[in-house]
């Protein structure tokens, strides 16, 4: 069987068609995976990851904090930059806006403007000013100062004579007369008396009783 000459110049038509759109969205789609600028922030520093830029242009990279200072300040590179060490972000209480300008030198249209946002961490806060103790008082040397007691003023008493003659007691008047002494049993007094007593009776009985019987003899 044989293909008339016809189809097959349609068929090549064909094909060469295929062919150049294949070709075509390979072309198309080189640039859209061209031009990478790949960029990460955290509480304390910014990576950078630029690919896939023309080697033959001069590139330009710049970062900077939102009214700060450059951390990046303008840099050419090539086909690629990458940051061996991460750029430092100062110390912050507050979030940071942190800013990338990538410039293409192919062109404009590949040039890329962006933003991103710091958080604040722990590590990235500022010291605390340390905090004042309030100071204990020295000590006083000098002693306390002490009032002397108050002393009530005497109320005016009697007359000296009248407090004299009622606090003294009067004198006790000398004893004359034995009688007036207190017996005690210690007393010998009464023992003689008592034998003399009784001596003066038996001898006055002996003499009553010697004159009756004088008499009664006389008779």
């Amino acid at each position: 069987m044989t293909i008339p000459r016809r189809s097959r110049r349609g068929a090549g038509v064909f094909a060469a068609a295929a062919v150049a759109g294949l070709a075509g969205g390979i072309v198309f789609a080189s640039p859209a995976a061209a031009h990478t600028p790949t960029w990460a922030v955290t509480c304390t520093e910014v990576t950078l990851n630029l690919t896939a830029y023309s080697a033959s242009a001069e590139n330009e990279v710049t970062v900077s904090i939102e009214g700060g200072d450059e951390l990046l300040p303008t840099t050419t590179f090539g086909r690629e930059y990458r940051t061996q060490t991460p750029l430092k972000l100062p110390p912050h209480d507050k979030e940071l806006t942190v800013s990338l300008v990538v410039k293409a030198g192919d062109s404009d249209r590949y040039s890329f403007k962006g933003t991103k946002t710091s958080p604040v961490c722990d590590e990235n806060l500022p010291p605390a000013p340390p905090s004042e103790e309030p100071s204990s008082p020295a000590p006083s040397t000098e002693p306390p100062a002490t009032e002397p007691p108050a002393t009530e003023t005497p109320e005016p008493s009697a007359t000296p004579s009248e407090t004299a003659s009622e606090a003294a007691p009067a004198p006790a008047e000398p004893s004359t007369g034995e009688g007036d002494l207190a017996e005690t049993g210690s007393s010998s007094a009464t023992p003689v008396i008592g034998g003399a007593a009784v001596a003066v009776l038996l001898a006055g009985t002996g003499i009553l009783w010697s004159v009756r019987k004088r008499r009664a003899t006389q008779h």
